[in-house]
């Protein structure tokens, strides 16, 4: 793409525009407009976008409300430095910025501002590619500048890529420190870091034809959904996997405390479960086979059998619902119904059993149910243990309602519940509780379904997270690491009472995915012996005693300590610290996300297979993420940061 010259600059006048430094003209280079992208616009600003860049920013929250005035002059003034982004004939995002006049080599951004429905489109950062083919008095810019706040991790991830895609330097520095800023008395505002960038090419990034280069994230922000969500949260792409590290392309390792969200307990790519593949891939054993007898499938049902349910005195049918998660708990609730006659399932607060309607209608996060479209019916929520605060047996309400036949509540079918739930906030069941449940539901002629398709497979140091507890549900749900290491798989385990499904009355193209068949009866060799359990209990102490450490030593940011085994978490009052502790904990090399409605509550699910090196190293970086953090809001925890992006 090039700009053509103009007195004003780099920005040219449009056609049908005589005479105003508004927009950019891109000489194509091919048929299609270099400053067109799809059905977006990159273009210079105009003074009457000054008005349009004002409501943009009331719609962003976390932008300051400055006045339109300041938009206004930007737009007629600045419009050199300042490029729009149009949807539709709207405005939809900004760059503001303008060259220094003691730095003539250098263009600084004021700010960037996206709409909320462009984000994670691209659009700030095709925005910057636009705004460096500005021209200032000594031609195109050898630098580019920015202040970020260091809570900022949007804005700082954006201006990292320019400095990544561009092959320049970036250097942080702090410019303004916070105490400069005015504010109530007792209140901190977080320092101001310049970041700056360069030397930057002769050729911008966005001309690739002319740098060669592109950022590896673009083709996943220009064609894959805006539904993507991890990405967001691990920005690098990822080319190989071991035990617990994940190495990107650039070769840089990183110690992983997420394991696929819990799909990946016996680490990555096990050599036994990869030898096993690679044997049964290269003697043409049977791929896809519906729910049809194979060689594969009759070894891991009587691997199934006699390492996991004889040993521990269990007898379940196996039914296999389809590979995920949400098929299992579906299959679930579909029987209990059947079995019961009766329609309504009772779930608890924070439930997450998956995103399929039948299991969304079970779970309690209000953003993934107002996903639905539709009403979700037929289930009714019950406190969840713990619910209500410390010294209130959340099951008491539960059984009066039983009781009283004034209270409106109709006779389930089936109670559904996770012993420890993961993405509802690392909120873990006593065992007394869970006993208690037990016992209500036999009473009462309720059908007891456990969704252990997280919690289980040793996740919480036993196979089953309930055998602590003693209990007997009548139907387990099973998945993620079922699989052994990442293959889609699950299983429903249902009382042979209860297996009353006639033929094909449920079923699934992929219930008989053989590859995972095969890796899922190798995995079954770590439970051949209590060696992995014992092991898991004993590292599982170590990560307690950290996250207490933890919880002593910053207490700015009001933490509490949740979970077991495997499954823990640290749920920080102080609002939006997870998340960015989990972020700077990415920067520094670890892999580790957020729990809980809001985000609050940063969780462990590293692989059980981790070696106590692994563990320690990991620990020390979500410690200084801790400690970065923490450091940013002093004593009381609180932040007044402004975002830039």
């Amino acid at each position: 793409m090039t700009i053509s010259r103009t007195p004003y600059g780099a920005c040219a006048a449009p056609e049908g525009h005589s005479g105003h430094p508004a927009t950019l003209r891109a000489v194509p280079d091919a048929d299609e407009p270099a400053t067109r992208i799809g059905d977006l616009v990159i273009r210079a600003a105009r003074a009457d976008d000054g008005a349009a860049m004002f409501e943009l920013v009331k719609q962003t929250g976390s932008l300051d409300l400055n006045s339109a005035y300041c938009y206004l002059m930007m737009g007629q003034w600045f419009s050199d430095t300042c490029v729009v982004a149009e949807r539709d004939g709207r405005v939809v995002g900004f760059v503001i910025g303008f060259v220094p006049p003691t730095q003539p080599d250098t263009i600084f951004v004021w700010q960037v501002g996206v709409a909320p429905s462009e984000k994670g489109r691209g659009v700030g950062k095709r925005l910057l590619d636009a705004f460096l083919e500005c021209e200032g008095p000594e031609g195109r810019p050898r630098y580019l500048e920015a202040t970020v706040t260091p809570s900022n991790t949007a804005s700082e991830m954006l201006f990292r890529s320019v400095a990544r895609r561009q092959g320049a330097r970036l250097k942080i520095s702090e410019i303004f420190p916070g105490e400069w800023f005015p504010g109530d008395e007792g209140s901190d505002h977080e320092p101001e870091r310049l970041f700056r960038i360069g030397p930057l090419p002769a050729a911008t990034a966005g001309d690739t034809k002319k740098t060669g280069r592109t950022d590896p994230m673009d083709i996943f922000e220009t064609y894959e959904s805006n539904v993507r969500s991890y990405v967001r949260d691990f920005p690098a792409v990822f080319v190989k996997a071991k035990g617990h590290t994940l190495t990107d392309e650039n070769g840089r390792e990183y110690i992983d405390f997420f394991a696929g969200a819990g799909a990946l307990n016996y680490g990555h790519n096990d050599e036994g479960m990869k030898q096993a593949l690679i044997a049964y891939l290269q003697s043409d054993g049977v791929m896809h086979s519906l729910d049809m007898a194979t060689s594969a499938k009759g070894r891991f049902i009587q691997r199934f059998q006699d390492v996991i349910l004889k040993p521990r005195g269990m007898t379940y049918k196996m039914m296999f619902p389809g590979p995920t998660g949400t098929n299992t708990v579906e299959s679930a609730l579909k029987l209990a119904r059947k079995v019961k006659g009766r329609e309504k399932i009772v779930s608890f607060t924070n439930a997450f059993h998956g995103m399929t309607l039948g299991s969304l209608a079970v779970t309690g996060n209000q953003f993934k149910r107002d996903g639905a479209g539709l009403p979700l019916n037929n289930t009714v929520f019950m406190p969840f243990d713990g619910y209500m605060g410390e010294g209130v047996d959340t099951l008491d309400y539960f059984e009066k309602t039983l009781e009283d036949s004034g209270s409106g509540f109709d006779l389930p079918a089936a109670v559904i519940l996770e012993t420890v739930q993961g993405e509802g906030g690392i909120n873990a069941a006593s065992m007394p509780w869970l006993k208690r449940l037990r016992e209500i539901c036999t009473r009462w002629d309720i059908l007891m379904i456990v969704d252990d398709v997280q919690a289980g497979c040793g996740r919480t140091g036993t196979f089953f997270s309930f055998e602590p507890a003693g209990i007997d549900p009548d139907i387990v749900c099973l998945s993620k690491s079922l699989g052994g290491m990442g293959v889609p798989f699950a299983v429903t385990l249902v009382k042979p009472e209860y297996d009353v499904f006639g033929p094909g009355e449920h079923n699934g193209t992929f219930r008989g995915n053989n590859l995972a068949f095969v890796a899922a009866a190798e995995a079954l060799r770590f439970w051949e012996t209590e060696d992995l359990a014992d092991d898991v209990r004993e590292k599982a102490a170590v990560i307690k005693e950290r996250f207490i450490r933890l919880r002593d030593r910053f207490p700015q940011l009001d933490g509490e300590v949740r979970g077991r085994g495997f499954m823990q978490g640290i749920a920080l009052g102080a609002e939006g610290a997870a998340k960015e502790i989990c972020a700077e904990a990415f920067k520094r090399g670890l892999i580790i996300e957020t729990s809980g409605p809001s985000g609050e509550v940063v969780k462990i699910l590293a692989p059980l297979t981790i070696t106590r090196d692994g563990l320690a190293k990991g620990l020390d970086i979500l410690e200084a993420a801790f400690a970065t953090v923490a450091g940013k809001r002093g004593k009381t925890g609180s932040t007044d940061a402004r975002s830039a992006a």
